[in-house]
């Protein structure tokens, strides 16, 4: 099984004993939540350390955990009652409906509640009240103590145990340390108690928490507001800084507020400009404050790279962030890790990291941005109209038809695309190195998505140029939205519109077949069958003509795209050795087909998915260097990202789901390099309706 936390862990070097167990320095003794699956050794260490006796609840899924009585006492022990797959109700790792599951639950970690970020001075920091320590041994020794003390007959959840299950119940307490750690919670893992406790380092984190360090935060005089704070509730004071027209040196944690005005920071000899991000068609007080943050000298040219700052984010900038280097092409006077950047409700705290590196920052003036930024939109908006024929809605049923006929006769000959051994378009499309690929993942009926996508950073200008080619991976339809999953116009729309870029530039737009993109009855979700209603709906509208072409178009469609730089498909390499020829005859290997199209990553409760030795003999296959980048959808990780990259410890192996109704994402090739970028939601269908009446 993949440990989520291989090569993440590193020890903590400040310590304090307590009881003769080694704790971290900065740690107040009644923080401490420990946790870990059965057999870890949690009853144990608690009595050795003296802290409270029983054994503790607690369900992260229920809305308010952090202030159950089970942790009003500590240090103590306590089960975790998590979210899986398929179950409404939290389960534990040792409930009967965990261990019977014909195949291990998978874990959903976006249904975790987590404590809201406080800096209000009346309420409490609930994540600064806990730090959970994870007692993870190898599953070897928590084995041998299962086997052990089962023959006392004690403890039921080691009947029929296996080390099998041992191991899935430890992977599941990784991930959701894992989890806890990318929400910024106050976690460290422990492997044995002869040894010091390990904290998780990954290589784009933004340092250590400060409770790791065993050096004191300076508390503030009791003579003042700030002293105050500090004894009441804990908290250090803000130091705000006020940006000017000239540059200033940053040396120390400043808080800038936010005020809706650009500004540029420089590290070393880059500079970087952050903006604040201006979205269409969104109410002021349903704004979010999230930032851009672009390299002035390439921002505005065809096809730059940028980076957002959500709200509630943080990111560590220099040399060691791969995706900002990626982005920003980083020289070697910014540091590896030169400075964080925190997010918090617009305002920006700034830390520097690199004492010999210098952080300055000036206030930049652009004040006919907004103005700019809704006029280019709308050019943007209005051609995509003029290209589409007229308003973006759905097409006629006379125009629908001879479109997809078109469309059809355009995939029996479409460009890049060997022949197979019959004569008929082959499953590969292998795309002339100097073309831009832009992949976008599954969309599911999220046609403010693609009208986003298509009318943002001059992709379509890109796309006209002939000089850079949109790659959809399969699942255009069928939302996944609660309340949508029946509702089939939103699919029917979308693929009038890819249809119609289709027909536009045929050399230029490029979509691979996904599991969704059949009539199969099977195709369902929560017990809907979309394929059938999809079907349905499209007879309603258009009549059987229309469903046998959209049948044909389904069966012409390519499975995998490629260059000499990346591959792409919908779903994952195949799960035996292939070949390119047999890629390209896939007609004859429906067995590769299906893999293309359905496979998942293996995981701890995903046993039959495919893992890094598959990815890297399907790059050898297609004669791809070892670093090249391969991209599929199908498999969003959680319910709140969009893109995941070097999944599963495999370099280069990247996720991209574009259908979140937050805004999409996708990976565009800048300077060789696949860069991810996202973008907020915006109502463009309502935008183009407006405009329409306006004309």
């Amino acid at each position: 099984m993949v440990d989520p936390l291989k090569k993440k862990l590193k020890p903590i070097s400040s310590l304090q004993e307590v009881r003769g167990v080694q704790l971290p320095a900065g740690l107040s003794f009644v923080q401490l939540i420990v946790t870990g699956p059965p057999g870890a050794g949690k009853t144990y260490y608690i009595n050795k350390i003296h802290g409270w006796p029983n054994e503790g609840y607690l369900d992260l899924t229920r809305k308010n955990w952090w202030k159950d009585r089970a942790l009003t006492y500590r240090p103590r022990e306590v089960h975790l009652g998590l979210p899986f797959s398929g179950y409404t109700e939290a389960l534990t790792v040792f409930d009967k409906e965990w261990l019977e599951a014909p195949e291990p639950p998978q874990l959903e970690p976006e249904r975790i509640k987590i404590p809201p970020v406080s800096n209000h001075i009346f309420q409490t920091n609930w994540r600064h009240r806990y730090v959970f320590e994870f007692l993870l041994p190898p599953a070897k020794t928590i084995f041998k103590r299962r086997q052990a003390r089962s023959s006392e007959g004690y403890f039921p959840v080691d009947e029929n145990l296996t080390m099998e299950i041992v191991e899935q119940q430890l992977t599941i307490y990784r991930q959701v340390v894992l989890h806890l750690h990318h929400q910024k919670m106050q976690v460290y893992v422990r492997k044995s108690l002869d040894k010091p406790p390990l904290y998780i380092a990954e290589k784009e984190d933004v340092g250590k928490p400060g409770w790791l360090s065993g050096h004191p935060f300076p508390r503030p005089s009791l003579a003042t507001i700030d002293g105050w704070k500090w004894l009441l509730l804990r908290k250090l004071p803000i130091n705000w800084f006020t940006v000017t027209d000239d540059w200033q040196r940053i040396t120390k944690e400043s808080r800038i507020a936010y005020d809706g005005k650009p500004l540029e920071l420089r590290l070393g000899k880059q500079v970087l400009r952050f903006y604040p991000e201006i979205p269409l068609g969104i109410r002021k007080k349903n704004l979010k404050k999230n930032w851009l943050i672009t390299d002035p000298s390439t921002f505005g040219s065809h096809l730059c790279g940028f980076a957002r700052l959500r709200v509630g984010e943080t990111a560590m900038i220099g040399r060691d962030n791969r995706k900002y280097k990626a982005i920003f092409n980083f020289p070697k006077n910014v540091g590896k890790r030169h400075v964080n950047i925190s997010n918090e409700r617009g305002d920006l705290i700034i830390t520097p990291l690199d004492d010999q590196r210098p952080v300055e920052i000036i206030r930049f003036e652009d004040n006919d941005r907004k103005a700019r930024i809704e006029a280019r939109r709308y050019d943007a908006l209005m051609h995509l109209k003029k290209l589409y024929g007229g308003p973006v809605e759905i097409l006629p049923t006379a125009q629908a038809i001879a479109t997809l006929t078109t469309v059809n006769r355009i995939l029996e000959k479409e460009p890049y695309r060997p022949r197979d051994n019959s004569g008929l378009p082959g499953g590969l499309i292998e795309l002339p190195s100097e073309k831009i690929p832009i992949i976008v993942g599954d969309l599911h009926a999220q046609v403010n998505n693609l009208l986003k996508i298509l009318s943002e950073n001059k992709f379509l200008e890109g796309i006209e140029s002939e000089s850079a080619c949109l790659i959809i991976l399969g699942d255009a339809v069928h939302s996944e939205l609660p309340g949508e999953m029946e509702a089939m116009d939103s699919s029917v729309l979308i693929m009038d519109i890819i249809l119609r870029l289709k027909q536009l530039f045929p050399a230029n737009v490029f979509y691979l077949r996904g599991n969704h993109d059949s009539f199969a009855a099977d195709i369902c979700k929560n017990g809907i069958c979309q394929g059938s209603l999809f079907k349905k709906r499209l007879i309603e509208l258009r009549g059987d003509e229309y469903v046998r072409a959209m049948e044909n178009f389904y069966n012409l469609l390519p499975y995998v795209i490629k260059s000499d730089r990346f591959v792409a498909c919908h779903a994952g390499p195949p799960a035996r050795k292939t070949s390119l020829k047999e890629i390209i005859n896939l007609r004859s290997h429906p067995d590769i087909a299906q893999d293309i199209i359905n496979s998942r990553l293996k995981r701890s409760n995903y046993f039959a998915g495919y893992g890094k030795a598959d990815v890297k003999r399907f790059r050898k296959s297609l004669k791809l260097p070892k670093r090249a980048p391969c991209i599929v959808g199908h498999t969003p990780l959680d319910g709140t990202g969009s893109i995941w990259t070097n999944v599963g410890e495999i370099k280069n192996h990247h996720i991209v789901y574009s259908g979140r109704p937050e805004g999409p994402s996708l990976f565009v090739e800048i300077n060789k390099r696949m860069i991810p970028l996202s973008y907020p939601a915006e109502p463009l269908i309502n935008i183009l309706g407006k405009m329409r009446q306006v004309e």
